[in-house]
């Protein structure tokens, strides 16, 4: 499955990264349309290759592990590029802040319900935010490099801060949604552990 098209264009936004990055050290005007450019392709094939999979029936346990890791190493990466060249500054330096730690919790939310073999759906509200965010950040990655008749910088950081009041919202969903099933499976674990060392020890003794 890793030659599928949904998962190569998943790889492919992972690879378009260190293009990303090498564009940034231009600084010049091709260079941030060019940054541009990339980074807009590369958050394309966040929908394409969800679509593709669904409609060929190409959807794999890979895939599923591979997609959110793409888009939050894309995003962090573009983000913490752009900070270091000036293009997010100030204020607008604390939506990209929500937004990375955001990403994080629930990476580290998946992964705790994934061992315990829960789901955690994408909401339509996530999905929102996640358009709201690529957009913003294509608007950011030209700035002051887009025509002098548009505010392209304005609404670039305009669309990050509404991101990261979605980032917030659907954050808290996915926590507390998270923290009903960390309720209910940490007594079992914490109570299972004793058991099997218990029944170890036993083990051990009717051995010998």
């Amino acid at each position: 499955m890793v030659t599928s098209l949904p998962n190569l264009l998943t790889l492919f936004r992972i690879a378009a990264i260190p293009g990303l990055i090498a564009l940034f050290y231009l600084e010049s005007r091709p260079g941030a349309w060019l940054a541009c450019g990339l980074f807009s392709v590369a958050a394309f094939t966040d929908f394409l290759d969800g679509y593709i999979a669904r409609a060929r029936r190409q959807q794999s346990a890979l895939g599923r592990f591979l997609d959110p890791v793409a888009d939050k190493l894309l995003v962090a990466a573009t983000l913490l590029m752009m900070t270091a060249f000036g293009q997010i500054q100030g204020l607008v330096v604390l939506p990209a802040v929500v937004i990375l730690c955001r990403e994080i919790m629930v990476s580290g939310l998946r992964e705790f319900l994934a061992g315990i073999q829960v789901g955690v759906p994408v909401s339509q509200l996530a999905k929102w935010k996640t358009v709201l965010q690529m957009v913003a950040i294509g608007f950011l990655i030209v700035g002051d490099a887009g025509p002098a008749a548009l505010p392209v910088r304005l609404i670039g950081e305009s669309g990050l801060w509404i991101a990261a009041v979605l980032t917030l919202i659907t954050g808290y969903d996915y926590l507390r949604a998270g923290l009903g099933h960390i309720d209910r499976v940490g007594p079992v674990a914490e109570t299972r552990e004793p058991a099997k060392k218990g029944a170890a020890r036993e083990s051990r003794v009717s051995s010998t």
